[in-house]
Parts: C-alpha cells; structure tokens; sequence
C-alpha cells in the first residue's frame, strides 16, 4: 500500500507600499510586526514609471497601499503599475489599499459630457488585477458599487470623536454639518457625542470650481462648541465659511475634524486666520512640515488599516471593526 504525502499551502501576508506616503505604509506594518517588502522605483527620463519588487510574490496575499496624494496623476500611476506587477508574478490576491481614493469627489455627472472619473479608478484597479479595495471614508458610499468586487469602507470616526470626546467632550456641544450632504456623517457624530445637530444651508458657486458661499446655520448653535465635521479639508473654503457662518450665531468655540487633509492652495492660510480653536485630521494623505501649524492635531489612521488588513488576510470580519462605534 504506497503512501502520498499531502501538499500544504500556508498563506503568506505580504505588504507593499509606493513612494506617496512611506511614513504610514511603515506604520502600517509595524503594526502588522512584518517589514515592507522591497521594491524598486524609480522614473525613466520621459517621466514613464518603473516598479519591480525585490522578493518573489508567488502565491502571495499582497497588499499595496498608496495614498493619491498630489501629484495625484502621478501616484494613482504608480499604484496601478504595482498592482499589474503583482498579478504578472503570480500573487495569488491583490488587495489595493488607498486610505484616500483619488477622483472620489467625481461619483456622478453633474452636467452633460462629464465623466464619472471614480468609476474608471475603480475599473482601472480591476483591471489592473486587483481583487479587493480596502479604503477610508469614501466621499460617497455609491463608489463602492464601483468596483466589481469587495471593498471594505473604513470609518476615521471612532479615531477622532474619541479624541473630540476627551478634549472637549465636559463641554456643551454641538454637531455641526458643513451642508446638508454631510448631514448622515454629522448624525453618527451626534449620537457617538450626545450632542445636538445643526447644518449649514449653503450654495455652490457654479462659476467657480472648490468655491462655496455659507448662508445661515440651522439649528441652535448659541454658546456651544461646535464640532464642524466633514470627509476632507481641500482649500478649505466650504470649511471655513461655515466656521465663521457659526461664530457670526453666537457659538462658544468651533473645532474642526475631517479624516482626508489635502490641503490645497490657500487652505492652511485660511485655516490659521480662522475663527476656529482646533483642526483635527488623520493622516490618510501626508502633511509636509510647511502646512503644519498650531491649531492642526493629526491623529494616526495606521492601526485602523493594520487591524482591517489582519482581518482580510486571516478571513475575519472588517464590519465587526465598527460594530456600535461608526
């Protein structure tokens, strides 16, 4: 009677991560107790992006993490080209990770002959070899329709409203939506908060792109601080005219807290001048030492991505990250 030796594959977690924003790919993965695996990149003279990894990624569980960051073109690229070099050598489940998802704000067509640019992110990756997306509070859940297959939705919520609560959580507060898009956000940040809801009712400036005009506050915001929540800080225009649309009805104090800082243009001389005790972000996009200032407190988004990472790999449960907190 011969006997056969059975052949046991043992799953290998295995990281990546582009030259966007190194310091939270190394954070990501000290949290994991893994190293990032070595990778070669580097531009050719017409500008043309070259990638090869270092190690064999046979059979692997890779994950490639990349922020689009400005240049976003640039990085978005990059993250593409690593993803195709992943399935070229045989990784046997390619997860994207990008705590920031480029284009997110291009989910629908607003006018005719637009594009909706999310979508074809989402395509690209697919066809890139991409099996799963793992990303940060998307600027509309419909993008995760998008993609043809799963995408795990992270929440920065629990990471800030529980530094909001201790900072400031013995004060009388306020939840304060910057329009009424955001409204379903600000809810979750009232009832984690036990504190009140109020928007701002404003228009879009249909001449000018990033541009906003505040008209009035709805809801009652007198001698409370208010907590301004939104998904991003751009130039920080939409932002800052709410905060000055709540000091001019009377609020007590305006803190700001928003997950994805991109901190374009005039944003960090609006935000420094502005009638607002507090800007607190994560670290989805990297912050370089020139837009930092005082007022802003960036808190780390690694462990969230570690954790969520450990669940994909292990076949665990991301929901569960978030059950009774987002």
């Amino acid at each position: 009677m011969s006997s056969t030796t059975k052949r046991t594959t043992v799953k290998q977690l295995m990281v990546f991560s582009g030259r966007a924003h190194p310091a939270l790919a190394q954070e990501v993965v000290a949290g994991l107790g893994i190293e990032l695996v070595p990778t070669q990149a580097y531009e050719f003279a017409n500008s043309e992006t070259y990638v090869r990894y270092e190690e064999s990624v046979r059979g692997s569980d890779a994950f490639v993490i990349q922020s689009h960051t400005a240049p976003i073109n640039e990085w978005l690229m990059e993250h593409l080209i690593m993803v195709d070099a992943l399935k070229r050598a045989s990784a046997n489940r390619i997860t994207v990770v990008m705590p920031f998802y480029g284009y997110a704000r291009q989910d629908k067509k607003h006018r005719g002959r637009e594009p909706i640019s999310a979508r074809l992110v989402a395509d690209m990756f697919k066809t890139a070899g991409a099996d799963r997306l793992i990303t940060v509070d998307l600027h509309a859940d419909q993008i995760q329709g998008f993609f043809d297959g799963p995408v795990d939705h992270l929440f920065a919520l629990p990471i800030l409203a529980s530094y909001v609560k201790e900072k400031y959580g013995e004060q009388n507060l306020a939840v304060v939506s910057p329009d009424a898009g955001r409204i379903r956000v600000a809810e979750r940040w009232s009832s984690r908060l036990d504190a009140p809801l109020a928007f701002i009712h404003k228009t879009r400036r249909t001449d000018r792109p990033n541009e906003t005009v505040a008209n009035r506050v709805v809801g009652d915001v007198r001698d409370r601080i208010c907590v301004l929540v939104d998904d991003m800080i751009d130039t920080g225009g939409t932002i800052v005219h709410a905060a000055e649309a709540l000091a001019r009805d009377g609020a007590a104090g305006v803190v700001i807290a928003a997950t994805h800082p991109i901190l374009s243009g005039p944003a960090v001389d609006r935000l420094k001048n502005c009638p607002v005790a507090e800007i607190v972000v994560t670290d989805t996009l990297p912050i370089p030492a020139e837009k930092r200032f005082d007022k802003l407190t960036c808190l780390s988004i690694a462990p969230l991505l570690s954790r969520a990472i450990k669940e994909v790999f292990e076949d665990g449960s991301v929901t569960k990250m978030f059950d009774g907190q987002a």
